[in-house]
């Protein structure tokens, strides 16, 4: 039987993993081991609507001591500059899986020349705000959103919550591992200290301490679909820019560049394929379009990927321990609380004494979850036809989707209908059949059984959305929420206005 946890790294993969077994798992002793030397990643992170999820309702952590600590931002969705359409938004609702009761075809039939405002977030997207306004004169926060967050604010609060809910949190360099019959027995710190646990979490960044090095799992390369590898980085201090309610991922002559908005701080970046630009040529690209980041950005490499088993023996790898993709959907996080989900079900409901088939069963869910992620990742260069440069004609040609084979050919023949999902793959992502419909009708894929709609249906979909826009305009910008939520007596209890 598991009785003790010990998790390598104490960035946000490992905290979340850390926090996951001990409230669920309260009777598990769970220590963290913190290296001074690594330090955390200053960037700012956008997430998914799976993440305030698991922050408030799975973890329990209340929402003003997540705003208080971390001061994040709202993300209703992203703001895509890319394709033939130059811009189309990818929102956390449903714009294009669902149907208007007096229209006669799905929305997404009706979206052939303007993509826009097709949801409530989508319009507040396009108005320039976070959040309608209620009755009562306050923002609305409904639960369309996800967050932007600046990761050392994150990890901070993440490291009080966990050591007020009993794990304890260790500093020290890990320099080696001891193996046992089940696996992992120890680790060693450079200072000659021995940690023993029954259960070790390896969420030790790219360097896969455990699974990748101790254990020697193989590591399953995505290179045939994603061709970026690099990533310049820098950002800049606001001045006047609004805060935008949402990531902006902008098309470039090799890769695309990420803006992820935070209330002081702009935090901008270049994905890039070194095969088609040079360190040097994506740092001046990058530059030439944002003046205001610094004048040497930093290059990080990185390679797309994940191991094939993320659970071997009794170590599980959770977060870049486990793979790692470039951040053009903001999977990272969603990937970890997914997973850290997964697996304190399983060990739940086995009794924390996991059999073979509950192992197996974790790594082909999690594998799966790695593999549509790569797949939804490469539709993204794909179907993009707008840009002419070497590296997106070589995405167009080269990138291998056949994971999702079978989904294309039936959008091909039959559009954006609901059926589509019944070629989905099966994963635990946030995507659903609506982000691919995002994708596909947001670059203007072509499919064959169109629908031609008469001017009555335009009329009564050109008023819906008119409907949407009107009300959006009348919302609340980030920068107004922010004060609204700050004032004294703002509750949290009637933030959102109860369900009718």
């Amino acid at each position: 039987m598991i009785q003790s946890v010990l998790v390598l790294g104490s960035g946000s993969a490992g905290l979340i993993a850390a926090l996951s077994l001990k409230r669920k798992l309260p009777r598990l002793k769970v220590r963290i081991v913190r290296s001074p030397e690594v330090g955390v990643i200053g960037v700012g992170e956008g997430t998914t609507p799976n993440f305030p999820r698991h922050l408030f309702e799975y973890l329990g952590i209340p929402r003003e001591r997540f705003y208080a600590l971390a001061e994040p931002t709202w993300k209703l969705g992203i703001r895509f500059l890319w394709g033939t359409r130059k811009r189309f938004d990818y929102t956390f609702g449903n714009q294009l899986d669902t149907h208007r009761p007096e229209l006669p075809m799905p929305n997404g039939f009706y979206c052939d020349s303007d993509f826009s405002c097709v949801d409530p977030p989508a319009a507040m997207m396009r108005a320039g705000k976070a959040f309608p306004r209620q009755a009562n004169g306050k923002p609305d926060l409904l639960p369309w959103h996800a967050f932007h967050v600046e990761n050392r604010k994150f990890v901070d609060m993440l490291e009080a919550v966990a050591r007020e809910s009993g794990v304890e949190i260790i500093d020290g360099r890990v320099t080696g591992s001891e193996r046992g019959p089940q696996g992992i027995a120890a680790v060693h710190l450079e200072d000659g200290r021995k940690l023993e646990a029954d259960f070790f979490v390896d969420s030790s960044g790219f360097h896969s301490e455990l699974l990748g090095k101790a254990l020697g799992e193989p590591f399953e390369s995505f290179g045939s679909t994603l061709f970026c590898d690099r990533a310049v980085v820098g950002g800049w201090e606001r001045q006047e820019e609004p805060i935008l309610p949402y990531t902006t991922a902008e098309q470039m002559d090799a890769g695309w560049a990420w803006q992820i908005e935070h209330e002081h701080h702009v935090n901008r970046g270049y994905v890039y394929s070194s095969q088609f630009i040079s360190d040097e040529d994506a740092a001046a690209e990058f530059l030439k379009k944002n003046p205001k980041a610094p004048s040497s950005p930093r290059v990080v490499k990185f390679r797309s990927g994940c191991y094939r088993r993320m659970w071997v023996d009794n170590v599980v790898a959770v977060g870049n321990a486990a793979g790692f993709v470039e951040p053009l959907e903001a999977t990272a996080l969603m990937i970890v609380c997914s997973h850290c989900q997964t697996l304190v079900s399983l060990l739940s409901h086995s009794k924390l004494e996991p059999t073979p088939s509950m192992v197996q069963l974790y790594n082909e869910i999690t594998l799966g979850t790695w593999h549509e992620v790569r797949d939804f990742l490469g539709l993204h260069y794909k179907v993009n036809l707008a840009p002419d440069t070497p590296f997106w004609q070589h995405c167009r040609a080269a990138t291998d989707l056949t994971g999702i084979g079978e989904l294309l050919e039936f959008y091909a023949e039959n559009g954006p209908t609901g059926f589509c999902r019944y070629r989905m793959p099966r994963s635990q992502s946030d995507f659903g059949i609506e982000g691919y419909f995002v994708m596909l009708v947001g670059n203007k894929a072509p499919y064959r059984k169109r629908h031609h709609p008469t001017v009555a249906e335009l009329k009564t979909w050109d008023a819906f959305r008119a409907s949407l826009i009107s009300k959006a305009r009348n919302g609340f910008t980030v920068k107004e929420t922010l004060s609204a939520i700050r004032k004294p007596g703002w509750d949290w209890s009637t933030a959102t206005t109860p369900a009718k």
